[in-house]
């Protein structure tokens, strides 16, 4: 901390302070540290020792707990809001509350499952006149990428979208079509003319159509409609195409451990490709879900333990950058819980209101510290969608702050949570770290790139 100190200068700690927070454990510059934050018009002007900022002057003290670690507001950069055209699946107001339940002061939102999806200018306007009057944490936008959109993506990039998404297969709502791979060469190749970031869906269309297809209640079943090598050729070829087209792509929702030697050997070519991981991924097997229980279906799906902990592995040596919730909800019948058929059920999971918690009590079991989850959901998150002053206590930092009861125990309770459908996989599990409160400054801002 005496770094921090002599950046700041002593003179600044006579400043009046709108919030002063004295926390005995914070997580400052990936480390945990006793610290003292202060805030002014929604920025951390002062970060020093417990005792370092004179209080006389602050609006408003805070005192933390031995039991609570000061966090910075975590990044959510892959969440599914559904509104408009869905939004009995979820809204603005229910997405954004769960988040900030859960710690996540800044989300992302995906350009489907919402009608219209945002693959134009006019869509992305329509989406965020919606979103400014509900949200209460911060929320930016990703735009589409879609066959016959290519001439949008330019005026999207210059309207403020943080980068696109695309799939290559079916995205499972037909107003969101997937690029052939010569489509994605093209969009590749005028999203690198801005310096553009392409997000992919990376599931290969061929090898799923040849797969048995899904049926009845058995989840190997579903496994097996979904293979590794569905991710792994996908990968593979958008690597490919990024290295032919020196454009920035980004794997979303890495579920296979195969591709984690090819990711890394891209990283160490100077290929510009970012990678991703789930809290479901990371929490769950294959071997443990019962038949029938389609609350745990997600594409690309949940796979074997062995798989898990290489992804955990592929977070300690960084070749996965991130871990995002993937928060896709629907409503209860969507998932068809009364037949459990994995065939009919919508695909993916609600997790925005306990992802953190999810994450640390995996992680913690591993040896790894929550400086390493701040890194993964929060400062790697920020950075990934160029938002540099979010995901850190760090002077000058947007003031988004969490306090967190490493410790604490509960149990998931999915009656209680905020979003808008009573079903999740985290049902009834028990979790290690509770969020007590989250400051958000300014509240509910709509973020551009």
């Amino acid at each position: 901390m005496a770094g921090i100190l002599t950046r700041i200068g002593i003179e600044q700690f006579a400043v009046t302070f709108d919030l002063l927070i004295r926390a005995p454990r914070a997580i400052v510059d990936g480390a945990e540290v006793a610290a003292a934050v202060g805030v002014r018009d929604g920025r951390i002007v002062h970060v020093g020792p417990l005792t370092s900022a004179d209080a006389q002057g602050a609006v408003e003290v805070v005192q933390l707990g031995t039991d609570e670690v000061l966090l910075p507001g975590l990044v959510d950069t892959h969440v599914h809001v559904n509104e408009p055209g869905r939004t009995e699946w979820e809204g603005f107001a229910s997405a954004t509350r769960a988040a900030a339940a859960g710690g996540i002061t800044t989300i992302v939102d995906m350009p489907l499952n919402s009608v219209p999806p945002t693959i134009d200018t006019g869509a992305l306007e329509i989406k965020r006149r919606v979103a400014e009057p509900q949200s209460v944490v911060n929320v930016g936008f990703w735009g589409g990428a879609v066959p016959g959109n290519l001439d949008q993506l330019r005026p999207l990039h210059e309207a403020g979208v943080f980068g696109f998404k695309c799939f290559l297969l079916h995205s499972g709502v037909d107003e969101f079509p997937p690029l052939s791979l010569p489509e994605l060469e093209k969009a590749l190749i005028e999203i690198a003319s801005f310096d553009g970031l392409m997000i992919v869906h990376a599931e290969d269309s061929d090898v799923i159509s040849s797969a048995p297809a899904a049926h009845g209640q058995a989840y190997t079943g579903f496994l097996d409609s979904r293979p590794r090598a569905a991710e792994n050729l996908a990968i593979s070829q958008v690597i490919e195409l990024s290295r032919r087209t020196g454009c920035r792509v980004h794997i979303l929702h890495l579920s296979s451990s195969d591709a984690l030697p090819m990711i890394a050997a891209a990283k160490r070519d100077g290929v510009r490709v970012t990678a991703e991981t789930c809290p479901h991924y990371l929490c769950f097997d294959a071997e443990d879900i019962p038949a029938g229980a389609t609350q745990f279906k997600c594409c690309p799906p949940i796979r074997e333990a062995a798989n898990r902990e290489l992804l955990w592995q592929g977070l300690a040596d960084g070749t996965i950058d991130t871990i995002v919730t993937d928060h896709s909800p629907s409503t209860v019948d969507l998932k068809h819980l009364d037949t459990g058929d994995f065939g009919d059920a919508w695909g993916g999971i609600a997790s925005l209101q306990v992802s953190l918690p999810a994450v640390w009590t995996e992680a913690r079991r591993r040896g790894f510290s929550l400086a390493d989850v701040v890194r993964w959901m929060g400062v790697n998150t920020a950075d990934q969608v160029g938002l540099s002053d979010r995901g850190r206590i760090a002077v000058g930092a947007v003031a988004d702050l969490v306090a967190f009861a490493p410790e604490e125990h509960f149990t998931v309770d999915v009656a209680t949570l905020h979003h808008k459908n009573a079903v999740t996989a985290y049902d009834r599990l028990g979790l290690t770290g509770v969020v007590r409160r989250s400051w958000i400054a300014p509240v509910g801002q709509l973020l551009r790139t």
